[in-house]
């Protein structure tokens, strides 16, 4: 088969990442040093092994570090100095927002120091005329968004994680979530922002603009560079109105095929109000109404191959819903929409969203080991990959499931195993970045590199790019300081 072949083009294992002799061991002297940097600010360094254990793992138990010592700053200036002393002293150091991620990107690989944005929480400024606003790294995203929709706005990004990741965070991953289809990427609301760089220097970008056309726009650069360039310590954020009608349905289909025919159909019909188009496969399912606590079936009468959840949101409700229901009306009539329930109240509506945005727990749930895959593909070839890795775990007892954002060719591929398996393990990787190069996709649509797919950057990008983003690298950080170990390849 075309996919067994890939397997001969490289090595299953990537080698172990080794610590760099070129970074110093932490001394009592540095933690007395830094200690003094951050004032008095209660819990701003942790050195108690029990209080580190959480900041040294990501949140699915898969990547751990051996950090022994985590620095709170409060302020930009404080960021600097750390960077600073850090930097003087070859200390390597990890940023670490939220620590939502799922490619271990905001972990440390070894002793790094991690620098927590976890106590810069404050919101600076909001303008209502424009929408903008600007806040510290460590807002957290959902009550970012509460309080520009106490104005009647919104943050243009939604995460299954949003009660923990923060702002800086997402911006530094370049997140995406369900709502990219409404407000594209993340980039093109980022107006500006403010970053502490290795040598300790602050560069202000820190603009509310919309058009500044003045040379190169680097705030581009820490756009996606997950902490490995600077560390964002401020964002200045350009927020739409928070719509007043929102209404959701959830739409069964027999085919991968209808699904597709029923997005271009949600393009055309539905048009300006179309805020999210969502699908997760049978399989999916299944797992969320077993694992997920508070899960009901809204089609108890009948099982589908694949789900749509679509989301409409606008100015006028009698108006939204006369053009949903239309929609899904000649989508009943040809064949289109197998079954379908268009949600009456918010309650409803939210439990469609936690059938979606439940996934990760439900797949945690149903094995000791998962296994996650964030991957673009275009859309001809989006579920080919599901159904080639189910064909490529066969005789396990692996459970393969599809499920994202397919309004942006984003495809959440996940495997839940009963062990962790290193015959699994070595069965989808690099089998899974092999078959999305194949296709000409990226094996990171939103979630980033970080630790899981620094090696595996070259199936994306070609030698003269990984070329130019170390070059890159070099310039805002020669001493490699800034969350090593990620993103690129080792040399």
């Amino acid at each position: 088969m075309l996919w067994r072949r890939f397997l001969s083009s490289s090595a299953r294992v990537v080698a172990q990442a080794k610590r760099s002799s070129r970074f110093a061991s932490l001394t009592d002297q540095d933690v007395l040093r830094l200690r003094g940097l951050l004032g008095d600010t209660p819990g701003a360094v942790v050195t108690e092994k029990e209080e580190l254990l959480a900041f040294n793992s990501d949140w699915m138990g898969r990547y751990r570090g051996s950090s022994e010592l985590v620095l709170k700053p409060s302020t930009s200036e404080e960021v600097a100095a750390v960077l600073q002393y850090c930097n003087q002293r070859r200390l390597a150091v990890v940023p670490q927002g939220g620590n939502t991620g799922l490619v271990g990107g905001s972990v440390p690989v070894f002793d790094e120091v991690i620098l927590s944005t976890s106590n810069m929480r404050t919101i600076l400024e909001f303008e209502e005329t424009s929408g903008t606003v600007i806040c510290q790294a460590g807002c957290v995203l959902e009550a970012l968004d509460q309080h520009v929709g106490d104005r009647g706005y919104r943050v243009p990004l939604d995460l299954g994680a949003k009660g923990s990741c923060q702002i800086g965070g997402n911006v530094a991953t370049n997140a995406g979530g369900s709502r990219f289809l409404r407000y594209g990427s993340l980039r093109g609301s980022v107006l500006g922002m403010e970053v502490a760089l290795p040598d300790g220097s602050v560069l202000d970008l820190l603009t509310t603009l919309r058009k500044d056309n003045t040379g190169y726009d680097l705030k581009q650069l820490f756009i996606g560079s997950e902490g490995t360039l600077g560390v964002i310590t401020k964002v200045a954020l350009a927020c739409p109105k928070r719509s007043s009608a929102v209404n959701a349905t959830l739409a069964a289909c027999s085919s991968f095929a209808q699904v597709c025919n029923l997005l271009v159909r949600a393009k055309s019909d539905l048009g300006e109000i179309l805020s999210a188009f969502e699908f997760f496969d049978g399989e999916a399912m299944e797992l969320a109404l077993t694992h997920l606590h508070g899960a009901r079936d809204p089609m108890p009468d009948s099982r589908a191959k694949f789900y749509v959840l679509i989301e409409t949101s606008g100015s006028n409700q009698e108006h939204d819903m006369a053009k949903l229901e239309d929609f899904l009306s000649r989508g009943f009539e040809d064949g289109a929409i197998e079954d379908g329930v268009l949600a009456q109240d918010q309650s409803q509506a939210e439990l469609f969203w936690h059938l979606r945005e439940g996934l990760p727990e439900a797949v945690a749930k149903a094995g000791t080991a998962t296994f996650k895959y964030d991957v673009s593909l275009p859309l001809n070839s989006f579920y080919e990959l599901v159904m080639a890795t189910r064909q490529q775990l066969t005789g396990t007892e692996a459970i393969v499931v599809g499920w994202g954002h397919i309004g942006d060719g984003n495809l959440h591929l996940n495997v839940a195993a009963p062990t962790n398996n290193e015959r699994i393990r070595n069965a989808l990787e690099p089998f899974v970045y092999e078959w999305t190069s194949h296709k000409r996709g990226s094996i990171s649509a939103e979630h980033g590199l970080g630790r899981m797919k620094a090696e595996h950057v070259h199936f994306s990008k070609s030698p003269a790019s990984i070329a130019l983003m170390k070059q890159i690298k070099d310039i805002f950080d020669p001493n490699g300081i800034l969350n090593p170990y990620k993103v690129l390849p080792s040399l």
